[in-house]
C-alpha cells in the first residue's frame, strides 16, 4: 500500500523550511530498500543492483545508493557523467543503449561501463566507437505477449521497441565473438510497476533457458543475466507491497532448475530496480491555494504537473493527504488540480477527501520515481527544489528551485 510511513509533522517541519511545492525523500526508507534488495539476492553469484537513474537523477541519491553497494543503470550521455562525477566507474556501470548518438558508447567505453546493446546494428556501432568489450550484454524480446503462471497477459513486448528478436540473438552473438567477445550477458524487460510477485521469477526462467541455450550454441560464455526492472510499488490500499525476500528466492529456485546451485564465478545476477528502490519513499509537499466551484469543485495547489507528470500524461493515481486531517472523514468529492494551461494538469479526479482550506499542506505519495525526472517547463513553470529527509531527522536541500534566469539562460535575447 501507499507509503505513510512518515509522520505528518516531518513535513510540515519541512514546509516551514522550505516554500512549497518542493520534493522530499525519506533517507532510512531509500537505505532500507537497498539493503532489502542486496538480502534478497545474496545467494547469487556477483549479483549488483543498478538503479536506473532516470527514475530519480539526484547526485545525492545516487552517492548514498553506492553507500549500500550500488551501481548505476545509464541511458544517456548526461547519465554517465553524473555517474562518473559521483564517483561510479568500470562495472559500477550499466549502459543500456536505445537508439541514441554513437558518440555515447564511446564515453561508455571509456568509463569501463558494461554496454546493455538494444539492437543488432549496435554492434557495429559499438565497435567503430569504443570497440567490443570482452563483456558485452545483449538486450532480448520475447515479441507476443507474455503471461506466467495462470495470472494472465501482463504485456506485448511484441509492441515495445526495445531488444532483439530470438531469431537474431545466435547470429549477433555468433558476430560479437567473431569481433573479440569473450562472454556475454543478457537482459529483458518485459512489463512495468508489476505487483504480481511472479513476474521476476518467471522473467528469470525465460532468461536463464534462453541464454544458456545460446552460450551451448555460440560457444560463448554466458557471464551474467541482468532481470532489469519492472518490480513495482502499490499506488493504491488495496494492493499489497512485493515481498523482494521472498521474490529473491523465487528467483534462487528458478536459478538452481537451469544451473545448479549457485556458487562463486557461476553466472552472475542483476538487477536495475528504480521504481522500486525510491518510488515509495518520495513526496510531493504542496499548499492548497486556490477553491473554485463550477460544474465541479476544484482545488487549487501550488503544484503542478512539472513537479508530477504522471497523472496527466498517464492517467496514474496517487495517494493524497491533507496535514492534520489523516483520520477525517472524506465527505468532499474534489478534483485536485494544478495551474497549468492544460485541463489534464490534475493530480486527482473526484477525489473523496476531507474539507480542505486555502493554505492546508497537501502531500502527493509515491513520488519518489519518474516524478521530478520528468519535470519540464511548459508555460514557463519551474522545476521544484529536491529536499532529503535526513536518518538523523534533519534536512538538506539536494538541488535547488530552479529560477527565471535558469529558465532563460540558453534563450539568445
Amino acid at each position: 500500500m501507499p507509503n505513510f510511513s512518515l509522520p505528518s509533522d516531518v513535513f510540515t517541519r519541512a514546509a516551514e523550511r522550505f516554500p512549497t511545492p518542493f520534493h522530499l525523500y525519506d533517507e532510512r526508507g531509500i537505505r532500507q530498500t537497498a539493503r532489502d534488495i542486496n538480502r534478497a539476492f545474496s545467494w547469487a553469484p556477483d549479483f549488483k543492483e543498478y538503479f536506473a537513474v532516470k527514475a530519480l537523477p539526484n547526485p545525492q541519491i545516487l552517492k548514498l545508493l553506492r553507500e549500500e553497494g550500488c551501481g548505476v543503470d545509464c541511458s544517456s550521455e548526461t547519465e554517465l557523467i553524473m555517474a562518473e562525477r559521483c564517483g561510479f566507474s568500470g562495472p559500477e556501470i550499466m549502459f543500456s543503449a536505445n537508439a541514441m548518438p554513437p558518440r555515447e558508447f564511446d564515453l561508455a567505453r571509456r568509463l569501463g561501463a558494461f554496454v546493455n546493446l538494444d539492437d543488432v546494428s549496435d554492434i557495429d556501432t559499438l565497435a567503430a566507437h569504443g570497440g567490443i568489450p570482452e563483456t558485452v550484454c545483449v538486450r532480448l524480446n520475447t515479441g507476443g505477449a507474455f503471461s506466467f503462471g495462470g495470472n494472465g497477459i501482463m504485456g506485448n513486448p511484441g509492441e515495445a521497441k526495445y531488444g532483439w528478436t530470438k531469431d537474431q540473438l545466435l547470429p549477433g552473438l555468433t558476430r560479437l565473438k567473431f569481433l573479440g567477445a569473450k562472454r556475454f550477458g543478457m537482459h529483458a524487460f518485459l512489463a512495468s510497476n508489476m505487483t504480481d510477485p511472479g513476474y521476476y521469477p518467471a522473467l528469470a526462467e525465460i532468461l536463464f533457458k534462453t541464454a544458456s541455450a545460446l552460450a551451448k550454441q555460440s560457444g560463448l560464455p554466458l557471464s551474467f543475466i541482468n532481470l532489469s526492472g519492472g518490480v513495482g510499488i502499490p499506488y493504491t490500499r488495496d494492493i499489497p507491497p512485493v515481498d523482494i525476500l521472498q521474490v529473491g528466492e523465487d528467483v534462487r529456485k528458478a536459478y538452481v532448475r537451469v544451473f545448479g546451485e549457485p556458487r562463486p564465478g557461476g553466472v552472475g545476477i542483476k538487477t536495475e530496480l528504480g521504481r522500486f528502490v525510491t518510488g515509495p519513499h518520495g513526496f510531493v509537499v504542496t499548499r492548497a491555494v486556490h477553491e473554485k466551484n463550477t460544474y465541479k469543485h476544484y482545488i487549487g495547489v501550488d503544484a503542478c504537473a512539472v513537479q508530477l507528470i504522471r497523472p496527466a500524461m498517464y492517467g496514474a493515481y496517487h495517494e493524497i493527504s491533507v496535514v492534520g486531517k489523516e483520520n477525517a472523514p472524506a465527505t468532499e468529492t474534489y478534483d485536485i488540480t494544478g495551474c497549468l494551461c492544460e485541463n489534464n494538469d490534475k493530480f486527482a479526479i473526484d477525489r473523496k477527501m476531507p474539507p480542505i482550506r486555502i493554505g492546508d499542506l497537501l502531500i502527493i505519495h509515491d513520488a519518489g520515481a519518474h516524478a521530478f525526472a520528468m519535470g519540464y517547463q511548459y508555460n514557463g513553470r519551474l522545476r521544484t527544489a529536491e529536499i532529503l529527509y535526513q536518518e538523523d531527522g534533519g534536512y538538506r536541500q539536494i538541488r535547488r528551485a530552479e529560477t527565471p534566469e535558469d529558465y532563460f539562460a540558453t534563450l539568445e535575447w
